[in-house]
């Protein structure tokens, strides 16, 4: 089977189930139990999914987020983005590409990042996937400002 260049995961039906084949794959390939692996989240300065021609060698590159009570600032060259306050009438930003690999639970570093929720609807509740770890402007930046704006990414616009 040949994985594509970017995965739609908002088409997958159960989403999870693909997550979950990331985790075991890197934990089979080097011999850690999968209870120990973690998601690990990086969004790319890539907005359009049609940029990327190959599939990654580790993880994969998935598409198909909105974010919902924040906006996304594009970073610069190598240097990743961030979360940034919402723009007037744009309920929905779309979230550029985003590479998830999976990790050894003890080496995730949570600092600067804020702990995303991720669903497939906007009703929330019992659509959660899983969390993504998601990039704000700085270390010292204070994680309870997206928490009371109740941002998560969605995987419909609703």
């Amino acid at each position: 089977m040949i994985a594509p260049a970017s995965l739609w995961i908002s088409g997958l039906f159960n989403p999870m189930s693909f997550l979950t084949a990331i985790m075991q794959v890197t934990a089979r390939s080097k011999g850690l139990a999968l209870d120990d692996m973690v998601l690990k989240t990086e969004v790319l300065n890539i907005k359009d999914h049609v940029a990327i021609t190959e599939a990654t060698e580790d993880g994969a590159f998935v598409h198909g987020f909105y974010l919902e009570g924040a906006g996304w600032d594009l970073g610069s060259g190598t240097e990743q983005g961030c979360l940034t306050d919402m723009v007037l009438k744009d309920l929905h930003p779309v979230l550029p590409v985003m590479h998830v690999t999976s990790i050894e639970r003890k080496d995730v570093v949570k600092e600067g990042f804020y702990l995303c929720p991720v669903y497939i609807t906007s009703a929330r509740g019992g659509t959660y996937t899983f969390t993504s770890l998601l990039k704000m402007e700085s270390d010292e930046f204070d994680e309870k400002i997206w928490i009371l704006a109740g941002v998560a990414l969605l995987m419909s616009p609703e």
